[in-house]
């Protein structure tokens, strides 16, 4: 359970380190709740799974991390492109299914991509990012690269034996690979305590010898510096660590969620911890920014918001032989003889 803390992390980074943060976890704030109207208007169809609540989870790794670094995630993955500077208007007509969305309206919510950014993805089988993200993190081992992938899951996909399988790889061959488990306390609707007998789910990793450690991912500050440090061994060949972000989702599991599971308490406590209030409050209570500064932020988020609807709703729809394409890939394999 959340408990509200008072105050005491001095300023520890500059100036432009905060300003990204804040802008970057209410450009996902606000993106993410026009998401949940037009949903509601039928703009937008089929599965949405709002991130609300947990932007310091995405934003805090973007700036742990460098450009050729690679992530993955699970189904609710609008905010971990916005994070990394995917043009908010390719999102959300990927939310409608437009033909200039991230993958040209054939992935939707759940299935979004963005090579640019180097984000490999959301995923829709629950579980399937975790092997596949130690795959694309032995790829950069493979290569000879400096970079690394971080591999993000829900606290449900814990349960699946895929993440036990690719522990046990990732350790072995020291595969430059972040895993984390976004613990919001729910798989859907059911509860980390109905479902698994170990509740610190860091703790898993002991099995294998690996680092892990729980991460207040309230704070984007605490995910900033977990995050580095997980960075820092991967890149000195020391392998694999497993991060459990402690955080909490505001809206329902997705846009059907009745969220009978959960008390209106429960909800209002973490919510006095919210990730976006809470770096608001550190920069103007540190005279990091002025209100003013501040205010200049939200109104460029507002007019970019408007901006993506806008663009969504002027693009045009797929035409239905474009279902055909972007099936294969044609490519040369020069160490195959004829």
């Amino acid at each position: 359970m959340a408990t509200k803390k008072k105050e005491e992390v001095k300023t520890r980074y500059s100036k432009e380190q905060y300003l990204y943060w804040y802008d970057s976890m209410q450009l996902q704030r606000k993106f993410e709740e026009k998401a949940g109207q037009l949903y509601g208007q039928q703009k937008i169809r089929g599965f949405c799974h709002l991130y609300i609540g947990q932007e310091a989870c995405s934003s805090g790794s973007v700036s742990a991390l460098k450009k050729g670094d690679k992530y993955i995630t699970a189904y609710r993955d609008h905010g971990h492109p916005l994070a990394l500077g995917t043009d908010p208007k390719r999102v959300m007509a990927e939310l409608y299914g437009k033909v200039t969305g991230t993958t040209k309206g054939k992935g939707g919510s759940m299935h979004i991509f963005d090579k640019e950014v180097n984000f490999v993805g959301g995923h829709g089988i629950v579980g399937a990012q975790i092997p596949m993200g130690a795959g694309i993190g032995f790829a950069e081992k493979y290569k000879g690269t400096d970079n690394l992938c971080i591999c993000y899951m829900g606290d449900g996909a814990v349960r699946q034996g895929a993440l036990h399988e690719a522990f046990n790889m990732a350790m072995t061959w020291k595969i430059p690979v972040i895993f984390v488990v976004e613990n919001n306390g729910y798989a859907m609707g059911t509860s980390v305590s109905r479902t698994s007998n170990v509740r610190e789910l860091y703790t898993l990793a002991e099995a294998y010898d690996m680092p892990s450690e729980p991460v207040d991912a309230m704070d984007v500050e605490m995910v900033h510096e977990a995050v580095s440090r997980a960075a820092e061994r991967a890149r000195a060949g020391e392998g694999p660590t497993f991060l459990e972000f402690k955080t909490y989702r505001f809206r329902g599991h997705s846009m059907s969620d009745p969220q009978k599971y959960r008390t209106k308490e429960e909800v209002a406590e973490w919510k006095d911890r919210d990730p976006v209030e809470l770096i608001k409050d550190r920069i103007l209570t540190q005279g990091i920014a002025t209100q003013e500064e501040l205010d200049v932020i939200d109104a460029r988020i507002k007019q970019q918001v408007a901006e993506s609807v806008q663009f969504a709703e002027d693009s045009p729809w797929p035409k239905p032989e474009e279902a055909f394409e972007d099936i294969y890939v044609q490519a040369d394999y020069p160490f195959v003889k004829e």
